[in-house]
């Protein structure tokens, strides 16, 4: 794909935002939960995570090197799954009360999706050492 690095950089650049945002609304405790926050961090801190590996997917995507993308197509597999157990996680029913899922989670889990496909096909050329006649 052309565009792929530049779409990859620009979803990193995004979910280190998205971390920010609401993920879900438990009205039992009346709190939005984002990547940071969840009441006596019951869910972690996520967005911790999001961030580093998303800083890591960004300046590998920026080395134009075949081992870069290598490495970071293993990164943006754990971070597609970390994004799928997260998802679960906070949309899950707890004591016959489900919370309200928000744009943030969607955005998380979409925007690594984003990032897994932007690995998928980088944008990269190979010097194979053949010369042209």
């Amino acid at each position: 794909m052309k565009y792929s690095k530049w779409i990859g950089m620009a979803a990193c650049i995004l979910l280190i935002a998205v971390c920010f945002m609401p993920w879900t609304y438990h009205a039992d405790v009346q709190k939005n939960f984002t990547g940071f926050f969840s009441q006596n961090d019951a869910y972690g801190k996520p967005g911790k995570f999001f961030v580093f590996f998303s800083i890591i997917a960004f300046g590998l995507i920026v080395l134009q090197k075949v081992w870069a993308q290598r490495i970071h197509l293993f990164f943006a597999g754990v971070m597609l799954a970390y994004a799928i157990k997260t998802y679960i996680l906070y949309t899950s029913c707890y004591n016959a009360y489900c919370p309200d899922k928000k744009a943030g989670i969607f955005l998380m889990l979409g925007l690594t999706l984003v990032i897994f496909a932007s690995s998928l096909f980088p944008d990269i050329k190979i010097d194979t050492g053949k010369k042209e006649k």
